[in-house]
């Protein structure tokens, strides 16, 4: 995909040259910001694409046994709109959610929901969580997975709608609330969140934002302090974060902004959802040391209803229990007997060996 957006940069480049006979410093210098113009935009228009063929592919891989949807639903208004006296300011945002259905489930009976929300500064809910999702469907679990603002794969402007660890939390908890409203068969006294990295970040930030409203989650390596995130990431990632229209500073110019946004300078919100928090010491991606801050700013706290284990080294860094190797499911088994605790799934896992035949399909 790189080569070929490369490869179109260059023939963009090229053909704009080419009207010039000689071109010179000026002609080159348009030509560049012409085709720089440009590149978000093809850029985007591959995400579309991309997206649009992953859709397909959850039918080929859960669609054997859960019924599948996609469904266009609302978040609240921008955070800070370009033009605040333009037509439609003000508007809420619009964004698409997944909604997986085990096919067996019986309309006449409550299920307990499971909200999902996917990981990345900037990413999407791929087939990259198959195993996962025919796990919890298997179980009797509903799922719904929401592609919260600045969300991949719907163009520039969701992408740009970004507002990490703002607006972006109600939209998954909006994703709870349509699932509520729209399906009989969703128990409203049993609904978890779950999620890993960024998604791990939101789960907790929900339960601190709504805690009536998630009777149990578990975070798996979640980003938990941006303060300390901004210090050992580096430069282009930073510019990620000040670049967004709802924080718009680095963290040096406004610490107060990033630590609001951080939810181990926010534990004293933790109202004692029951919680299940998972990080691997040799993480690539989120260190340890967000994670202990976290856990170490629980306890400081006096918070209690949690637990947490620290993996050492496990194959896998950033996404150890979330690979196909026996260990992962293992520690999966784990994720699932505390979800399983609160929700009451019709038919919980009992062994590795279920997890196994459900997500794989042979023992």
């Amino acid at each position: 995909m790189k080569k070929l957006v490369f490869c179109t940069i260059i023939l963009l480049l090229f053909s704009y040259l080419s009207s010039f006979s000689q071109p010179g410093t000026i002609e080159l210098m348009n030509a560049i910001n012409k085709v720089n113009a440009n590149v978000d935009a093809l850029s985007h228009n591959f995400d579309i694409l991309q997206k649009q063929i992953d859709d397909v592919q959850w039918y080929n891989k859960v669609g054997d046994i859960a019924f599948i949807d996609k469904v266009y639903i609302t978040g609240p208004p921008l955070a800070k709109e370009k033009n605040p006296t333009g037509q439609g300011a003000g508007n809420p945002v619009k964004f698409w959610t997944y909604i997986f259905i085990p096919k067996d489930a019986d309309p006449g009976k409550k299920y307990p929901l499971l909200v999902f929300p996917h990981g990345g500064v900037h990413a999407d809910f791929t087939t990259y969580y198959t195993h996962i999702v025919r796990e919890m469907v298997s179980q009797g679990y509903i799922v719904t997975a929401p592609e919260y603002r600045g969300s991949t794969g719907y163009g520039a402007a969701m992408f740009n709608n970004i507002d990490y660890g703002g607006l972006e939390v109600q939209d998954v908890d909006a994703s709870r609330q349509y699932m509520i409203d729209n399906y009989t068969i969703v128990d409203k006294e049993r609904v978890g969140i779950i999620g890993w990295s960024h998604g791990g970040y939101i789960a907790l930030f929900d339960i601190f934002t709504y805690p009536q409203n998630y009777k149990v989650a578990f975070t798996g390596v979640p980003v938990s302090d941006l303060i300390a995130r901004m210090g050992y990431k580096d430069q282009e990632y930073r510019d990620l974060f000040s670049g967004q229209a709802a924080i718009g500073k680095p963290a040096d110019q406004n610490v107060a902004e990033y630590r609001k946004r951080s939810p181990a300078w926010q534990t004293s919100k933790y109202q004692n959802t029951p919680l299940l928090i998972h990080t691997n010491t040799n993480d690539e991606d989120v260190n340890v040391l967000e994670v202990e801050h976290l856990i170490k700013s629980l306890k400081a706290e006096g918070k209690s209803n949690f637990s947490y284990e620290i993996f050492e080294n496990m194959p896998g860094g950033h996404s150890f229990d979330r690979m196909d190797y026996k260990e992962a499911k293992e520690i999966r088994m784990k994720i699932y007997n505390h979800l399983n605790k609160y929700l009451n799934p019709p038919k919980p896992f009992k062994s590795v060996k279920d997890l196994q035949k459900a997500g794989y399909g042979f023992n």
